[in-house]
């Protein structure tokens, strides 16, 4: 098929290609030539892609087309084309985490995710950028370079998996891997107008056999792996290959993808203003039509704040940057790029640091206030609200002096309360931005050089642990309303 065909392989979805490769209508290595022939259009424009995997891919999907002749068993995801992010191992490249010092780190086996996606059928045909160390909202490092979002070139295309988002949004696979410890997943996805679902914690095993020592607390409490893709549905195809069991990760948690609805009308609690913080009127604005959305679904939506939101963020930080002071801020100022360094030095500006005692009771903290919003999900199932409380941020926010640090890190806050809470949170696209409401009010300056012509605008939907179905099925209420707005070419 043409490229500039409507039909052409690399538009479909990922469910959509699974089932025409499965019934013979499709090839997988038709489908991976399509997504290969669109990934040589708009990566160049884009770089989200910063490792082309072509001839290990070609393999990989003429051993699926074999397996369809044969009759053999196919995976959820036979034949279908993904990417993988450089911060996880994947047997025969390089763990690179945007840094330059580990170029050369090569994986000599597969991470669980990896290697539950090659189950599923998946064909990894690429890994995504991220920023150095995976430690940004923004998708740059010296090693791989930037990442520019397809809608705008001025505005993030989030992080860390900013490759993965910008990806998918421009039809290089229908299909990415990320990973979230601090919004990594959901914020790109929020930025680049696609699904992004970070699960809870122990719903899809990680673990990384080339790292030199185990991953520090809050890692462990915070980091998960999830799908990101430009429908709900691919998310959860994405979702059900990526969470099978890995006994290499002794935290993984044999949940079930889907438990009993709670009595109908489920109830949602809607949080489109929080006290102290101030928010774009897109952002409010997108929240209140996602309710009304939710609402004529039959959701029984109630304007309701989520227990201690700035606490939790605060909490997140605080917990985060005190465990990191014996292993990633070495790593950082020893290998780390000028970008790095800049942003985590202004970061540490906002940012209250805990001794031993502190450190303790901040994590006695963590679970006081998990078991008030787990009180909160008895009443209300289903929490929506922003992703950020700005339209994704111009380039390099973080890196222009401490007071706009500020502003980034009270933007994010309503990402951080998922990760140290262990919860699940979907980023759900609701429409675009125009260049005149973007610049309204905080996040751009209407006098810059390089104004910002459109971006994408989102919300977030967050349930309690493991009920990524409620997200998911919310999440597919937004999606009949609003539809899917990508794939889309990289501005110009």
């Amino acid at each position: 098929m043409k490229q500039d065909d409507p039909n052409a392989l690399w538009r479909w979805s990922a469910l959509r290609l699974a089932g025409a490769i499965a019934a013979r209508e499709v090839s997988a290595t038709e489908a991976l030539d399509s997504c290969l022939a669109r990934m040589a259009q708009v990566n160049p424009a884009l770089n989200a892609v910063v490792q082309p995997l072509t001839d290990e891919a070609r393999a990989a999907a003429a051993a699926a087309d074999a397996a369809v002749q044969r009759g053999d068993a196919l995976g959820p995801l036979h034949g279908v084309p993904v990417t993988v992010k450089v911060n996880v191992d994947q047997r025969g490249c390089a763990t690179t985490n945007g840094v330059v010092a580990y170029g050369k780190i090569v994986a000599a086996d597969d991470s669980p995710v990896v290697a539950n996606l090659r189950a599923a059928g998946a064909v990894i045909f690429g890994r995504t950028n991220t920023p150095a160390f995976s430690w940004r909202w923004f998708t740059d490092n010296a090693l791989h370079g930037r990442t520019l979002n397809p809608w705008d070139a001025g505005i993030t295309p989030g992080g860390s998996s900013g490759g993965a988002a910008a990806a998918v949004a421009a039809g290089i696979g229908a299909l990415a891997h990320g990973n979230d410890i601090g919004g990594s997943v959901r914020y790109p996805a929020y930025a680049c107008g696609v699904v992004g679902l970070r699960p809870s914690l122990g719903r899809v095993p990680a673990y990384n056999p080339s790292a030199a020592a185990e991953r520090p607390i809050t890692a462990q409490l915070m980091s998960v792996q999830g799908p990101l893709a430009r429908s709900v549905a691919d998310v959860r195809l994405g979702l059900a290959a990526m969470s099978r069991r890995d006994p290499r990760d002794p935290c993984w948690v044999p949940a079930p993808l889907a438990f009993d609805l709670p009595h109908a009308p489920i109830r949602v609690a809607v949080c489109a203003s929080v006290e102290g913080y101030s928010i774009h009127p897109a952002v409010s604005q997108a929240v209140r039509c996602a309710a009304d959305w939710l609402a004529d679904a039959g959701f029984a939506v109630e304007l309701a704040t989520p227990p201690r939101l700035a606490e939790t963020a605060a909490l997140w930080a605080s917990l985060l940057m005190s465990d990191a002071r014996a292993t990633m801020l070495p790593a950082i100022a020893r290998d780390g790029d000028d970008q790095i360094r800049e942003s985590v030095r202004a970061m540490l500006t906002h940012v209250e640091l805990l001794d031993l005692d502190g450190f303790g009771a901040a994590l006695g903290r963590r679970l006081a206030i998990l078991r008030e919003w787990s009180l909160f999900f008895e009443r209300y199932p289903l929490l929506l609200m922003p992703n950020s409380f700005e339209p994704p941020l111009r380039q390099d926010l973080d890196l222009q002096g401490d007071a706009l640090m500020g502003r980034v890190l009270r933007a994010q806050a309503p990402m951080l309360a998922p990760p140290v809470l262990g919860l699940p949170g979907l980023s759900v696209p609701t429409g675009v931005v125009s260049g005149a409401d973007y610049a309204t009010a905080l996040t751009a300056d209407p006098a810059a050089p390089t104004p910002v012509h459109c971006a994408p605008m989102g919300v977030q939907l967050i349930a309690g642990r493991f009920r990524e179905d409620l997200c998911l099925q919310a999440g597919e209420a937004i999606e009949a309303r609003a539809g899917v707005f990508t794939p889309v070419d990289p501005a110009r």
